[in-house]
């Protein structure tokens, strides 16, 4: 099993890359007001392959277990929050905005979902499998335990900067 090791986000890079959006997007920048600067999976390495499938187009979706959010102390996401992606070595490349949220469990997950995903082979087969074993590592990680019970975050969102990031969506 994989041992997550954590991910040192550069949080100047993010703001210069949020002050370039906010200059040529001024509205939309405003509107949102804050954002926040992450990274995808838990390991540089998995934050490098899911950025990669951002980038091209492939990912336009995600998942979270909300108890991860809780023990981080961090609010659930908003539609219409934005939020910068870093690479595996905290560098930012990539705004993304939240268009779409809901609340479920495990088995809510249906193979459009899985697909938006754009991991693995996009079913929903690989996806129950590869997240099942991320969500199992990282509760353990936080010294819990995860089961298929427990409520998760079901999001879509969209590139919104830099614009030539969006050309591979649909």
């Amino acid at each position: 099993m994989d041992t997550p090791s954590p991910i040192p986000l550069d949080f100047e890079a993010a703001a210069r890359l949020w002050d370039a959006y906010a200059e040529a997007h001024p509205g939309r920048a405003a509107a949102a007001g804050e954002y926040t600067v992450e990274a995808f999976g838990d390991s540089p390495a998995l934050a490098d392959e899911l950025l990669s499938l951002v980038l091209d187009g492939r990912k336009r979706a995600t998942s979270s277990d909300v108890a991860g959010y809780a023990a981080e102390g961090e609010p659930l996401p908003r539609i219409g929050v934005h939020w910068i992606v870093c690479d595996g070595a905290g560098e930012p490349h990539v705004i993304l905005r939240t268009t779409e949220l809901r609340l479920g469990t495990f088995n809510d997950a249906d193979e459009a979902f899985a697909r938006d995903e754009g991991e693995d082979d996009l079913s929903l087969d690989s996806w129950r499998r590869e997240h099942r074993r991320f969500w199992q590592r990282t509760a353990a990680a936080r010294g819990g335990s995860w089961s298929e019970s427990d409520e998760l975050v079901f999001e879509r969102f969209e590139v919104v900067w830099p614009a030539e990031a969006n050309l591979g969506s649909s």
